[in-house]
């Protein structure tokens, strides 16, 4: 355990639960994580989870951008549904990028779990996107995946990061409760139009 890991630690626990609370603080934060967490994946060659932060990057860039224009009228974030064609689009697209990253860390890197880190890392990218985009749903991905990355961090003795996902997994679940509740409050003001707010 690092004075890194620690101080990713304690940002990233920051980044998800001002998430939760639908808190546009929650990007700063959560853009100094993936910069740590970089780090940390590479000196422990985990190459995919390496790229994959530079793909949250990317996502929190967007997320930030989605969020501040998917507002109600007093300022609060919307939560939206995922659509039954994004659902099947993320599968296929998730599924081909797990197969062609995990092939490729295979043959041309010293990978430590290339097909594992391949798929985490496919899931965390539908994940990333569908939290951008304010979807309730994005929190189910993010129980699951945290729980799989709990037991890859294990693994590779990274006690303090996987504790850190094990407190994901907490926070996920508040996540989806709350987003749940606010979804709800959203029907409850605008029965009519609050199922097309997706962006």
């Amino acid at each position: 355990m690092s004075l890194l890991e620690i101080i990713a630690f304690i940002v990233s626990v920051l980044g998800v639960w001002l998430t939760t609370a639908r808190s546009l603080w929650n990007y700063p934060f959560s853009l100094l994580s993936v910069a740590l967490y970089a780090v940390i994946f590479y000196q422990v060659r985990l190459y995919a989870d390496m790229g994959l932060q530079a793909i949250f990057a990317g996502t929190l860039l967007y997320g930030l951008w989605q969020w501040r224009r998917g507002r109600g009228a007093g300022g609060e974030v919307l939560v939206t549904r995922v659509r039954p064609i994004e659902v099947l689009a993320s599968v296929a697209i998730g599924s081909a990028a797990a197969v062609a990253l995990g092939s490729l860390l295979e043959s041309h890197t010293d990978a430590s779990l290339p097909w594992a880190d391949s798929a985490l890392l496919a899931a965390s990218l539908v994940g990333s996107v569908w939290a951008a985009r304010r979807n309730l749903e994005s929190w189910w991905i993010w129980i699951v995946v945290d729980m799989l990355y709990v037991a890859l961090y294990l693994f590779k003795h990274l006690y303090l990061t996987a504790l850190l996902y094990a407190a994901f997994v907490v926070l996920a679940v508040l996540g989806l409760r709350r987003w749940q509740s606010a979804l709800e409050r959203q029907a409850a003001m605008s029965p009519i139009t609050a199922p097309s707010l997706a962006a």
